[in-house]
């Protein structure tokens, strides 16, 4: 049972009549006794009249995901069992970060053996998996003085995915990546390159890249003499394996231009991955920090970018160190062959990047390695401002940072690594052109 606002106005009321009709102090107190007798039997009227909120079968729609900043609509089906009229508020139980628009609480009005809709807009700012477990019914009578009460099971679940902003960027690497295809025709073999088609010879043409097997099938028997060179044509080697991983250790957590590291992290990995699937290379996704927290492996096309990010949807940074030591065992157990390994890590201290730069020669040794990392933006303008003392401090702060990732990136380098920074929103396209190249030259 709960009271409500008009009770409340109904008892203060009572005043009147003792002011207006109490010259004593007996006759008030009688006066005020008998309105609250009234306030309280009109109630239990009211009570009484109420439709029962148990008697309220619940049924909810809902859509199973959507992206961060998205907009979902959480609608609620309520069916009235009862025999009496139900005048219900209605609260849902979802927690702040499912970004519920306006109240959590709706009235409704179903009649006996109707059923009344209720609906919410849900705009989530987390990532991960959005729950709710029951809704509360406040059934009210006519007059609205008491209600009855009830919380009644109501489970959903509206998983939120990583949101994919660097998509924006997809359309012009593709464009560069056909570029790239468009151009193999007159590629000479070389190291990363995988045999294409044949066509016939033309003034400019490798005499190295003829194939006389190809000419001589050709040759007409008759006329031997009009037979046209056939050459092989070259094109980047597709079907590579690219194995991308992602810290999730504490370094992962900290907020780059009020983003956290390691959401630009997953940004960066699904950029490359759909560049990569569509280039015809094979893709494998880890999260990593002292185990592993998320696995993609052996997913193509349009099933590779929705394994990852309902992989990355629930995974935050754990605020634990990084064990690099099991990096190289996790990248075995994916791939035995020779591969493209992009470690999204933050490489901007000595310290923090020590255990990284240990496994390093086991990586290169065998696979080419991209280091990727997030570098502050705000570090530029912070050392050219000096105008107070404090700026100067602040100044000097910004490129002590600046020097040690940049003593990180040259340690990396050293250790056969290839090294990417940038700013969160430059860092997916920066690495996206940094595959390109790869693949152009046939480094692979």
């Amino acid at each position: 049972m709960a009271l409500t606002g008009r009770f409340s106005l109904l008892v203060a009321l009572g005043v009147v009549p003792v002011v207006l009709l109490g010259a004593d102090a007996a006759i008030a107190w009688a006066t005020l006794l008998g309105w609250l007798l009234l306030a309280l039997a009109l109630g239990g009227i009211d009570l009484a009249l109420a439709a029962s909120p148990r008697r309220v079968a619940v049924e909810r729609d809902l859509p199973s995901r959507l992206r961060l900043g998205e907009t979902a609509r959480s609608e609620l089906v309520l069916r009235n069992l009862g025999r009496r009229m139900l005048r219900a508020e209605v609260r849902d139980g979802w927690p702040p970060s499912a970004g519920v628009h306006g109240r959590n609480r709706s009235r409704v009005d179903v009649p006996a053996g109707e059923g009344g809709r209720v609906t919410l807009a849900l705009t989530p700012t987390r990532r991960g998996d959005r729950v709710t477990e029951a809704i509360t019914v406040r059934s009210h009578g006519p007059l609205g003085l008491w209600a009855r009460q009830a919380t009644l099971a109501a489970p959903g679940r509206l998983r939120v995915l990583p949101p994919f902003h660097s998509r924006a960027h997809l359309p012009s690497r593709l464009t560069r990546l056909r570029e790239l295809e468009g151009r193999t025709p007159i590629l000479v073999r070389g190291q990363g390159t995988e045999f294409d088609s044949l066509r016939e010879y033309v003034r400019g043409d490798d005499v190295r890249s003829i194939d006389w097997r190809a000419t001589a099938r050709r040759a007409d028997p008759e006329s031997p003499g009009a037979a046209k060179l056939m050459v092989r044509t070259w094109r980047p080697e597709r079907d590579r394996r690219i194995v991308i991983v992602v810290d999730t250790s504490r370094t992962a957590a900290a907020r780059i231009a009020d983003e956290p590291r390691l959401d630009t992290a997953y940004e960066a990995a699904l950029l490359l991955a759909a560049l990569a699937t569509h280039a015809g290379d094979r893709v494998d996704l880890l999260l990593w920090d002292r185990r592993r927290r998320g696995r993609v492996h052996g997913a193509s096309g349009a099933d590779l970018l929705a394994r990852m990010v309902d992989t990355m949807a629930d995974v935050e940074a754990e605020l634990i160190e990084a064990d690099w030591a099991g990096v190289p065992a996790q990248v075995r157990s994916v791939t035995s062959r020779r591969a493209l390994v992009v470690l999204l890590t933050a490489a901007d201290s000595p310290g923090s990047a020590r255990g990284l730069l240990s496994v390093l020669p086991q990586l290169t040794a065998r696979h080419r390695v991209i280091v990727a990392s997030v570098t502050d933006p705000t570090l530029g303008a912070a050392v050219s401002r000096r105008d107070e003392l404090a700026d100067v401090y602040a100044a000097a702060a910004a490129e002590r940072t600046r020097l040690d990732g940049d003593r990180v990136a040259a340690a990396a380098r050293r250790l056969g690594a290839t090294t990417v920074a940038a700013g969160p929103a430059d860092l997916p396209p920066a690495l996206a052109d940094r595959y390109l190249e790869l693949k152009a030259a046939g480094q692979l």
